[in-house]
């Protein structure tokens, strides 16, 4: 792995800007998967017993807390993990189904699975002819939750 002082630069002036101390990064991907979120965040280190994910209305809440414990009267030579509080918030908007959702954590990684509310997936809408009530069968319009449309024929 190369060195990037880029990256180093930012992690350093993070740690020196960060307006609440105590609290510690918690690095995370975010993707959707068809009809679910994945949130992955990296959490090594922390005893399961110490997450507390809660929703509140659309916002997400994910609390961790890493405790490092040395022998008394030992002297360290140098001491690069960090104990301390962790706290990631996340607003879910409307589009999910805050009902649904499940955490598992392994390997030092927390999974959170958020899966997308039944209103907000894509769904075909059938077109009904103004002579009558019985739809047509040929023609559907295409209904997607990113606001893009498509027209089947």
């Amino acid at each position: 792995m190369k060195f990037d002082p880029f990256r180093e630069l930012d992690r350093v002036a993070g740690a020196l800007l960060e307006n609440r101390p105590g609290l510690r990064v918690m690095p995370m991907d975010l993707y959707r998967d068809k009809d679910h979120y994945i949130l992955s965040a990296d959490l090594p280190g922390i005893d399961p017993g110490s997450v507390d994910i809660d929703v509140d209305g659309q916002l997400l809440t994910i609390r961790a807390e890493r405790t490092l414990r040395g022998a008394e009267g030992v002297k360290w030579l140098t001491r690069e993990r960090e104990s301390g509080s962790f706290l990631r918030q996340l607003n879910l908007g409307q589009g999910v189904d805050t009902e649904g959702i499940a955490a598992r954590y392994e390997n030092g990684v927390l999974s959170v699975t958020i899966p997308v509310s039944q209103r907000a997936k894509p769904r075909k809408i059938e077109i009904v002819s103004g002579e009558s009530s019985t739809p047509v069968e040929s023609t559907a319009v295409e209904s997607r939750s990113e606001g893009q449309g498509a027209v089947e024929a």
